[in-house]
């Protein structure tokens, strides 16, 4: 008889986890344990998500703002221009914090009318009335009050992030500039610390094509230690999420060899081959907020090799609807999972997968394990997805 459930999502408990864990056991022992209590059993080809903040902390891959000012001191000698970070109090702020404890003077520039994640910084249709160009015109601080208002407050958090980002400097050595245009900073400086998210490598470009003197994204930012420090030679800075009020969590290191590690004792302990992926922030928006999830430089920094790729998968309303209309019930059920038995190994381009969206297996698991744990109190950093590769066809 065909199995008449397919994917079934559990978050998985686990104690709260300190620097120098064994996250590896902690995560297989909770899991098996967790088996045991919710009376379900592990199959091959089972996925397991363990939040990227859980192995951080476990590496204690921490940084203070002042190893932040200290690396950025040793790689800039004069003021410098920050271009187009998120609107962001858990992100960007102590990050901010670091960079002002330089000394140096800071050209922040932030793009308009919303960051690059969907934060708005103003009123849209306001800023269609006055005629604003966001591809050309530049606003100064004293423009964008003239324009907006003295309390411009983002729409979920109630912050006027112009306001506060100012707050952070030391004294008042931090001015704002709302641009869309990287060109535009090297009026102001030509040493740019590059700090978008996706879009960092081509604001790096434009840059360096413009005669920029030093261009370095947050990626190059403690990509190294400050002595004792946290660091991550991959993705540096970004990633990063407030910590303490002077202190940020960096993106995991080695997630890698993490995943395979926590393969291997699930297969010693349970006989079964089960796929492994460290996740951030899924790869969605929100379409009343029109804000994007996605604030890490990836979904997965680690997997395991079965995760690798896209779904390869027939469109089963198609297929109905074109090749099978008319058929009964019953026959067209034998001819969908036969359909289904017989498809190629790659349906790119195909009609039979027209309507399905080939995104990476990575980005869309990423995703259901942040929509299943959350960021709140659920206490499940460990997802455990099971049925994900079956289809209509599973016995």
């Amino acid at each position: 008889m065909s199995r008449m459930v397919g994917t079934v999502v559990r978050g998985i408990r686990t104690p709260i986890i300190k620097e120098g864990d064994d996250l590896v056991n902690i995560v297989v022992d909770s899991i098996i344990r967790a088996s045991k209590d919710g009376e379900f059993t592990l199959r091959d080809r089972d996925v397991v998500g363990i939040t990227e903040s859980l192995l951080a902390r476990a590496q204690g891959n921490y940084v203070t703002i002042e190893e932040i000012a200290n690396d950025i001191n040793s790689k800039f000698d004069g003021d410098i221009a920050v271009l187009f970070p998120i609107l962001s109090r858990n992100r960007f702020s102590i990050v901010l914090k670091g960079i002002a404890l330089t000394g140096k003077k800071v050209y922040l520039f932030l793009n308009y009318p919303s960051d690059e994640v969907g934060n708005c910084l103003m009123d849209i249709d306001k800023m269609d009335d006055l005629n604003i160009d966001i591809s050309s015109d530049m606003l100064t601080e004293e423009k964008y009050r003239k324009f907006f208002g003295n309390n411009v407050s983002h729409p979920f958090t109630g912050v006027d992030y112009v306001e506060y980002y100012k707050s952070l400097g030391i004294d008042n050595n931090i001015e704002i500039v709302l641009c869309n245009d990287p060109k535009k900073a090297l009026k102001y400086s030509k040493d740019i610390i590059v700090a978008n998210i996706h879009e960092s490598e081509r604001t790096k470009k434009i840059l360096q094509k413009a005669g920029a003197d030093k261009v370095l994204g947050l990626d190059q930012i403690l990509d190294k230690p400050i002595g004792e420090s946290g660091f991550n030679p991959e993705y540096g800075l970004l990633g990063s999420n407030t910590a303490t009020e002077d202190k940020v969590k960096l993106f995991p290191r080695d997630s890698k060899d993490f995943v395979d590690k926590v393969q291997q004792n699930l297969k010693d302990k349970t006989g079964k081959h089960i796929e492994v992926m460290v996740y951030g922030d899924g790869a969605f928006k929100d379409p009343k907020g029109k804000i994007w999830e996605l604030a890490d430089p990836v979904v997965s920094p680690g997997f395991t090799d079965g995760l690798k790729g896209t779904p390869n998968e027939i469109k089963i309303k198609y297929i109905a609807d074109t090749e099978f209309v008319g058929l009964n019930t019953e026959e067209m059920t034998e001819k969908m999972k036969e359909k289904i038995r017989q498809k190629g190994e790659n349906l790119l381009n195909k009609k039979e997968s027209l309507g399905t969206t080939p995104r990476q297996l990575t980005d869309l698991l990423g995703s259901l394990c942040d929509l299943t744990s959350g960021s709140g109190d659920k206490g499940t950093p460990v997802v455990l997805v099971q049925g994900y590769f079956d289809n209509y066809a599973t016995e």
